[in-house]
Parts: C-alpha cells; structure tokens; sequence
C-alpha cells in the first residue's frame, strides 16, 4: 500500500480495507503518514490559498492583529513563534482561525467549512489510533481519545505564508520542532519544503503531492500514550534557492483536546499548553 522505501512515507490510500492498519503503522515508523483519496476538499484549500494570499499582500487589518489572550487573528513576521530553543523567529506570518473567533467575513465561509471538514477527519484518523494500541495502551487514557476533543474549543486552523527568504539569509521559514497538540492535519502545502527527522537523525523530505494530506502526531498524544507513539521533529526548510525564492502557503489544523482533559499524571491539557506557548515566546 503505496511506497516501501524505508526513507520515504508510505502513500495510504483512505478507503482501503487496510487504511486503519496502514496509518497507524506509519505513524509509529515515523511519526507522519501521508494519505491520498481523502475526503478532505482540496479544491477548496487551493481556493483558500489563493484568497489569503491575496489578503496577507493587501495588509490585515488592526482589527484582526494578534489577541494576546485568545491567541486569535494575525501574527505577522515579527510576531511570529520560535522554535523551542531556537534563537531566531520563523520567517512566517499567519492568522489563527478558531470556530468561535475572528475572521474577515469574506475569506471565513470556506475557512470555516475546511475547519469542520478536518475536525470530522480528525475524529476518524483517532479511531483508526486507538483501534490499534495495545490494550494495556489504550486502558491507561484517562478518557477515549476521541472523547477528548468532543466539543473542544481549542482545535485551531492556522493560514501560513511563508515569504520569500533574502537572498544569503539564515532566516529559517520554520525550524525544527515538534506541535504540541494531539494530532495536526495537513493538506497539501502549495510547494515543497516540509521535512521530517529520522529516529536515526536523518532528515527526508515529505513529498509534497497535491492531491494528499499528511497526518503527524503532536506531543499531547506522545504524552497520553506514554511515549508508545512519538512525536516527530519536522521542519520547513528548502535547499534550492529558486525555492526560497518562492511564497509558500500551508493550512494546518492543530486538533487540541478540551482544557480540562487529563494528558497524564504530569499534565492536564492546558498545563501542558501554557508552558508550550511560553517556551514558544507567543503568551
């Protein structure tokens, strides 16, 4: 089912028999899976990309900058989060869209069809994880991890444009790192540079096709399963300078549980996000 080169995903196909199966065996080689024939609109997400790329060109407005405390609207390049334990800012800029907040009326309908899109996508890729844990796994979560993100009001849709990198910059577009949530959902980037790490150390590139969306597991779940399924550190980075000359557009959905969800003995799912977004230098 798709590629076997042990240095490059596997390509699932979303409505075969074995895709459950497939996924999670993906995830826990790497990390990420990668599937095709999804039911995600991807003609809407190109949609997306063009419009907002048009809107960051044209400059938001003040009345959607950044909300320090509800953490939605526009953060612009030099707003943007480092990596942890990273010096210099990703060279990015963003609007964070969560069903309840902000959005320029003209741009939301299809960013909010794509939001519930993902979280109803989302919710089956959680099955399909915890059909497949081991038993002794899957009894020490302290609810169903579907159960989690039932009526959460955290999961967020972040719009990303990645501007051009000056010419003999250092500027990373976004360094390494790993996403703090449960799991993130990614359709297809409008151009490549997504890489992903190794357990060896060995970076690979994450072939970017149109037609698919990538799925990569985010440090809550590594928490919650006690370290079974791990997350990976990824990066956006690109060595071809035609490439970097280049925009890039990207539209993740970080799925986060409820506030109050407990992670572990360590951590409730807000504790646990309130020191990533302090060490992120974002609150």
């Amino acid at each position: 089912m798709g590629a076997q080169n042990p240095q490059e995903l596997p390509l699932i196909d979303f409505t075969h028999d074995d895709a459950s199966q497939a996924f999670f065996d993906s995830l826990q080689s790497f990390g990420f899976a990668t599937l095709i024939n999804h039911p995600l609109d991807m003609g809407r997400v190109d949609r997306i990309y063009a419009s907002w790329r048009d809107y960051f060109t044209e400059g938001v407005g003040e009345e959607f900058v950044m909300d320090p405390s509800r953490q939605d609207g526009y953060f612009a390049i030099e707003r943007a989060e480092s990596a942890k334990g990273q010096v210099l800012r990703d060279h990015k800029e963003y609007f964070q869209f969560y069903d309840w907040g902000r959005c320029p009326e003209h741009l939301k309908r299809d960013l909010s069809d794509h939001f519930n899109d993902c979280v109803g996508f989302a919710s089956t890729m959680l099955r399909w994880v915890a059909a497949n844990l081991p038993t002794d796994i899957a009894e020490s979560l302290s609810i169903p991890l579907e159960d989690m993100i039932r009526e959460s009001a955290q999961s967020m849709l972040r719009v990303l444009h990645y501007p051009p990198v000056p010419e003999g910059s250092e500027l990373p577009r976004a360094a390494a790192h790993e996403d703090i949530n449960l799991l993130t959902i990614l359709p297809a980037s409008d151009g490549p540079g997504l890489e992903l790490q190794l357990q060896s150390g060995e970076w690979i590139e994450v072939v970017n096709r149109p037609s698919q969306v990538v799925v990569n597991i985010g440090d809550m779940l590594q928490e919650a399963t006690g370290g079974y399924l791990r997350s990976t550190t990824h990066r956006v980075a690109a060595t071809d300078p035609a490439v970097l000359k280049k925009g890039r557009m990207s539209l993740p959905l970080f799925l986060h549980p409820r506030p109050e969800v407990v992670l572990s003995e360590r951590y409730t799912a807000d504790d646990y996000l309130q020191q990533r977004l302090r060490e992120l230098g974002v609150i």
